[in-house]
């Protein structure tokens, strides 16, 4: 996974990321009178690189000194960004979130309105299929991340409806499937998968099921 890096702008003189992790249960944030610092930046990428590997491969209920080791830092350092294991899934989900945000406004400006559209949706269905337990293990702690992230998601159907939109223009797919139908048609796939224990060429099989049913048939191009 890539974290976006700071500017110069946001970044303070480097010093190490020493001293003691917080007990009061917060994390260490920056805010507008004291940016995180180079280091602190770096840290955190590496834990969450280091968080979505060990997720993907060896599941959520690994212990969180597990992450701390693999990314080469010591487990004060992974507290300090994220006090608790809950703070680190959520900082994974909005990572992978804000990288679809970026995808998808990308594709919107594509010649091809319709491959890029399913280009997306195949990208979606790889991060939504990864991040299911990601989901699982957030609700069960109690916190509604679609609740803490429903600005993200709403800009996210904004610019998906608007790539939808480019491709039923050029005829590239049916006109008469809406945003929400087609977003949950990808999310439906990627939830049948986990349940048939489909692995990540199954689950591209049955979303290209779902781009298949979203063409235009050739049939109504030709007769309109």
């Amino acid at each position: 996974m890539t974290i976006k890096p700071a500017t110069a702008s946001d970044l303070s003189p480097e010093a190490p990321e020493d001293g003691p992790a917080p007990t009061d249960g917060t994390e260490t944030r920056p805010s507008a009178s004291r940016p995180m610092r180079a280091d602190a930046v770096k840290n955190r990428a590496r834990i969450l690189e280091a968080a979505e590997e060990i997720f993907a491969t060896e599941g959520v209920s690994v212990p969180i000194d597990t992450v701390a080791e693999r990314a080469g830092l010591g487990v004060g350092t992974l507290y300090r960004h994220f006090p608790t294991k809950e703070a680190l899934y959520e900082a994974i989900v909005m990572a992978r979130l804000d990288m679809l945000l970026e995808t998808v406004r990308a594709q919107n400006d594509a010649a091809d309105p319709g491959e890029a559209l399913f280009a997306f949706l195949r990208e979606f269905a790889g991060h939504a299929s990864a991040k299911r337990d990601l989901f699982e293990a957030l609700g069960s702690a109690g916190i509604d991340i679609k609740s803490q992230c429903s600005g993200m998601v709403d800009e996210m159907k904004q610019n998906i409806d608007a790539l939808r939109q480019r491709a039923v223009a050029t005829g590239a797919i049916r006109p008469d499937v809406s945003t929400d139908e087609m977003v949950g048609l990808v999310l439906g796939a990627c939830q049948a998968g986990g349940q048939v224990g489909c692995d990540d060429l199954g689950l591209q099989r049955m979303v290209e099921i779902v781009c298949a049913g979203l063409r235009e048939p050739i049939s109504s191009r030709e007769n309109p």
